[in-house]
């Protein structure tokens, strides 16, 4: 049985996907994705996201924001340029935004600086947040912490313990995974997963990046490979994937403000 998907986070939008768009949409839709959040990382990805949610209305959606590894390289007015994007029609999330204390491209002072203006443009527009959180989870939920009052989004490819996924939790988050639930060595985070409340999970692929099994490491990933971590979670949780599969796109749906 085909199931019913929706892969929340997909970089389409990128030099991987440049001449092959149509077929990568087509075989998503061959599977029974339904919808992709195409996910911009600066201004420039972000206004071809758009681009993309408008030849492809009703399928692909955009997120707009400057990812933080690449707020160093960010232009005095690139921001400006997120806010002007964040009201056109197929934008349905800001960012990514968030922290990365993996790579050092961007300086950490920063990135909180960037993060927090997400934040308030997620205020000022209604919508939800992608938060990316490369070894950054406590920081984040502390910078969320100090928020007044903290929007909706997603703990996009979540690789964090149970401590932190409870935290983003209670701080009303969903929780996104991806490829690498699927590794042979990920038990920790499959049991993270297996705990995470059915209404709050969600999948993605995180394409071109982090192919699943069984297909690690064969490049580019694409939205149609999202069958493959949604029927990891299934087997962990011990469900159907039909239902999973409709419980996670609804969920999206509802987060997305989608009909």
């Amino acid at each position: 049985m085909t199931l019913r998907l929706f892969d929340t986070h997909a970089h389409l939008n990128t030099d991987a996907f440049d001449d092959n768009v149509d077929d990568v949409v087509r075989r998503a839709r061959e599977v029974g994705v339904e919808a992709i959040m195409v996910i911009g990382i600066d201004a420039a990805t972000s206004r071809r996201a758009c681009e993309l949610a408008a030849q492809f209305p009703g399928v692909l959606y955009a997120a707009v924001g400057i990812q933080p590894n690449s707020a160093a390289e960010a232009a005095p007015d690139d921001f400006s340029v997120i806010e002007e994007l964040a009201g056109y029609p197929g934008v349905r999330a800001i960012g990514e935004t968030g922290l990365d204390c993996y790579w050092d491209d961007t300086p950490l002072e920063m990135q909180h600086d960037y993060f927090d203006r997400h934040i308030e443009l997620c205020r000022q527009t209604a919508l939800p947040m992608v938060i990316h959180m490369r070894e950054s989870g406590g920081l984040i939920v502390d910078q969320l912490r100090r928020q007044a009052a903290v929007p909706p989004g997603i703990m996009h490819s979540f690789t964090g313990d149970w401590e932190c996924a409870s935290a983003c939790l209670e701080l009303g988050l969903h929780i996104s995974f991806a490829g690498m639930v699927t590794f042979k060595k990920s038990n920790e985070l499959r049991e993270v997963a297996k705990q995470v409340p059915a209404d709050r999970l969600l999948v993605e692929t995180d394409s071109p990046y982090l192919s699943p099994e069984p297909l690690r490491g064969k490049r580019p990933n694409e939205p149609a490979r999202v069958e493959h971590t949604l029927r990891c979670l299934a087997k962990v949780r011990g469900v159907s994937p039909e239902s999973l599969a409709e419980i996670t796109t609804d969920n999206a749906r509802r987060l997305f403000q989608l009909p």
